[in-house]
């Protein structure tokens, strides 16, 4: 069975998701979407010249797609799913799935009621070895502490100080580091632990609006949490699960490539498994296995999960008092 996908999107991270997914042999890119006839007819030139669409309603009317890969600005992006599902289309959304609970509601809704698979496209839960994560934790006894950072200087921070205010940080796209950054620390935390019982944080928040970079600490009944991440500055620092038998270094939270325990008598473990396609692969190929198979969701990039992961930004982002366009028409 062929998967048609429509592309919402002409960006750089579109164009890497349609390169990664093509690996799949049941992927087909059908149509892309685009606000300019131009700039739509130069990506699919590069990718066998798919149908080009400026009205996203005349894209997912048709026959013509069975799913809709979401990579628009965070803000447009619970609009666009719930108008792609109504009309039957599976959706695969970048993350974050949406500006807030409300909207994320929503999609789940419209999901629910069309009978269709919606995914938050959080790639790194997908990756072969975060499935090595979650299969040896029992390895570390009692877990005590997940520490998590990621923090990478965004090179449109560059032209933000020099008064040029881009879409990565324009409250009105329902940017910043928390959504862009820091659900990629907070996703795996909620998929291998749940939701926290407690949440304390503080940001550094821009002239524009947005914050640069935050710190949250979360407790849970028998271990705590801490992610840091910014935009504003970079950081090298693994990610570590300590448990009371050792500890589990993760290289990179956004896309584990090494995962590593260190045993409290010395030894060292090396866990980490070879990944043989591009790291977008593995959350297409999720999806388009969803899709084929018949179920609604996934198990790890599941409704719940994705629910848990924005009530709590929504929680920080009260704490350290940033809200969006979103939040007002959401109310």
């Amino acid at each position: 069975m062929l998967v048609r996908f429509g592309i919402i999107g002409t960006n750089w991270i579109t164009e890497r998701f349609v390169q990664a997914a093509s690996e799949n042999d049941q992927f087909v890119l059908a149509a892309v979407y685009s606000r300019t006839e131009e700039k739509g007819k130069q990506f699919a030139g590069n990718f066998n010249n798919p149908r080009v669409f400026t009205d996203l309603t005349e894209m997912v009317a048709g026959d013509e797609v069975d799913a809709v890969y979401i990579a628009s600005p965070n803000s447009f992006h619970a609009e666009q799913a719930v108008l792609c599902m109504n009309h039957g289309k599976h959706v695969l959304c970048e993350k974050p799935l949406a500006s807030n609970t409300a909207e994320v509601k929503r999609m789940i809704e419209a999901a629910v009621k069309n009978d269709v698979v919606l995914m938050e496209a959080l790639k790194s839960t997908q990756m072969p070895n975060f499935k090595v994560i979650k299969d040896n934790l029992y390895k570390l006894d009692r877990v005590r502490r997940y520490t998590s950072s990621y923090c990478q200087y965004s090179s449109r921070y560059d032209a933000f100080k020099q008064g040029t205010i881009l879409n990565a940080f324009n409250p009105i796209f329902s940017n910043g580091s928390l959504m862009d950054l820091g659900i990629y620390c907070l996703y795996p935390m909620v998929a291998l632990f749940g939701k926290p019982q407690s949440i304390q944080s503080v940001g550094v928040m821009l002239s524009s609006g947005v914050d640069g970079e935050g710190s949250i600490i979360m407790k849970y009944d028998e271990m705590d949490a801490v992610v840091t991440h910014s935009k504003i500055c970079d950081s090298y620092l693994p990610t570590e699960i300590q448990g009371e038998n050792g500890t589990m270094v993760i290289d990179k939270i956004n896309q584990p490539y090494s995962v590593k325990i260190h045993y409290r008598d010395g030894t060292i473990e090396d866990l980490s498994k070879p990944q043989m396609h591009e790291s977008m692969y593995y959350e297409a190929r999720e999806f388009i296995d969803l899709i084929i198979s018949g179920e609604r969701q996934s198990s790890i990039n599941s409704h719940a999960t994705s629910l848990m992961v924005a009530e709590i930004m929504e929680e920080v982002r009260r704490q350290i008092g940033l809200e969006y366009e979103a939040d007002r028409r959401s109310n």
